[in-house]
């Protein structure tokens, strides 16, 4: 019975360490942020997309460049809202934090726009953004979703300001 009880608490035990560890994930690699991610909308919007560049910098840092977009229809005419947004990103384990440069960040109170880049797998970034209105972007546009890579060839920036 001690017996039974002491492996059913070891088990118990190694469950909840490992989707702990399953959650973030130690580190990634250069390889694995450096590259072109793609958001591709869906719907009547198919075919325009948001783009991210990043390149690993090392010492925990993420150059990134952000090319975004809200597509809509105006008279049956397409039309888009667009925003940007470059500077670095400093990364632990999985996940970035990255708030644009053109910002007015001169104080920690002033960091009220926090873009989150979370490598959730390989070929995978998540992007979730804290208040959306103070990063500076055009009405409705967002930085937020699920990216997928769609090269890992080392980004050339500056091609869209």
């Amino acid at each position: 019975m001690k017996r039974s009880l002491m492996i059913s608490l070891l088990l118990v035990t190694c469950i909840g360490v490992s989707s702990h560890i399953l959650a973030q994930r130690q580190a990634v690699s250069g390889t694995e942020v450096t590259g072109t991610f793609h958001y591709n909308f869906k719907g009547k919007a198919k075919g325009s997309y948001n783009e991210i560049l990043i390149q690993a910098l090392g010492h925990n840092k993420l150059k990134v460049e952000m090319a975004l977009t809200y597509p809509y229809r105006v008279n049956g005419e397409w039309s888009a809202n667009v925003g940007e947004a470059h500077g670095e990103a400093v990364i632990d384990g999985d996940t970035a934090i990255f708030t644009p440069d053109d910002l007015d960040n001169s104080t920690e109170e002033n960091k009220k726009c926090k873009i989150t880049l979370n490598f959730s797998r390989p070929g995978t970034l998540v992007v979730t953004t804290e208040n959306n209105m103070e990063c500076g972007f055009g009405l409705n546009v967002s930085a937020d979703g699920t990216y997928q890579k769609v090269s890992g060839a080392k980004p050339k920036f500056g091609q869209n300001q």
